[in-house]
């Protein structure tokens, strides 16, 4: 019998089974961390950015969970003043991908599969991860987690971007200026999957103390970092190794806890009660 929803979930909200080691890329030229299984050849890799003036310190237990899946984690630790260049970020997230392509990881044993990319990130983060999807060539999944604008919109790319898109936003920053999860969904080439985490702020995945929480405007969630460990996790396995019992989570549809799955064309209810009248 197929495990439940229920069942994935929790076992995907905990480490994997793999031992993590820890890298610095910034011996290959450019400032930032790498996470990875202890060993293994032709693995999969995911490009990590992170939040604005959010360093890559406030995800290391997320890099470390997904490594510990067995995926190759790389996150560069650039682009963290008041006033960021996501253009720059996105082609950091490449330059960390060509890294972990293009050299034998850890003590030799670790590399890396070129088919088998994705490119993940958080706030502006996510928007540079589409970003950088679109231009790097072919990635095989895209993960936006709680997305905020960026410039150039990142709307135009994700309208080039044939691979499977996975969007994940807080219910109430649906509507929000800050959040364009509905548009970049909308605009998805490929197949895009919207959903919403219960209970989730935007800022809620970094993790460890932050300024900002201390100013009232949003601190670090561990329920909001458990649920979306394991959406993006499930996503992952399922389109990077193909391990099918994860299929629910590259399902627009599924049922997931701690979720809700969203159309980004139906209309919200400001909108209906405006065409009722």
């Amino acid at each position: 019998m197929a495990p439940t929803p229920k069942t994935l979930a929790s076992r995907l909200s905990k480490r994997g089974p793999h031992r993590v080691l820890r890298g610095d890329l910034s011996l290959a030229g450019q400032p930032g961390v790498v996470f990875t299984p202890a060993s293994g050849f032709s693995m999969p890799a995911v490009a990590f950015a992170h939040g604005w003036m959010t360093g890559v310190d406030r995800y290391q237990e997320t890099l470390t969970h997904l490594a510990s899946w067995g995926l190759v984690v790389a996150a560069p630790d650039t682009q963290r003043s008041p006033v960021p260049s996501h253009v720059a970020l996105a082609s950091d997230l490449r330059t960390a991908i060509d890294i972990c392509v293009g050299v034998r990881l850890g003590p030799g044993k670790i590399s890396v599969d070129p088919t088998k990319i994705a490119f993940a990130g958080h706030g502006m983060g996510a928007g540079a991860a589409v970003l950088a999807a679109a231009t790097h060539g072919p990635a095989a999944a895209v993960a936006a987690l709680f997305p905020a604008p960026t410039a150039p919109p990142a709307e135009r790319s994700a309208a080039k971007i044939a691979a499977p898109g996975l969007i994940v936003a807080g219910a109430d920053d649906l509507e929000s200026m800050n959040c364009n999860a509905k548009s970049l969904a909308t605009a998805w080439d490929g197949q895009a999957i919207l959903r919403t985490v219960d209970g989730a702020s935007a800022g809620g995945l970094a993790e460890g103390r932050r300024l900002f929480g201390a100013l009232g405007l949003g601190g670090s969630e561990r329920k909001t970092q458990k649920t979306t460990r394991a959406l993006l996790t499930g996503y992952l396995l399922y389109h990077l190794l193909g391990e099918t019992e994860y299929e629910p989570y590259a399902l627009p549809g599924a049922q997931l806890p701690g979720t809700h799955a969203v159309d980004p064309t139906a209309p919200t209810d400001h909108t209906s009660q405006l065409f009722s009248r």
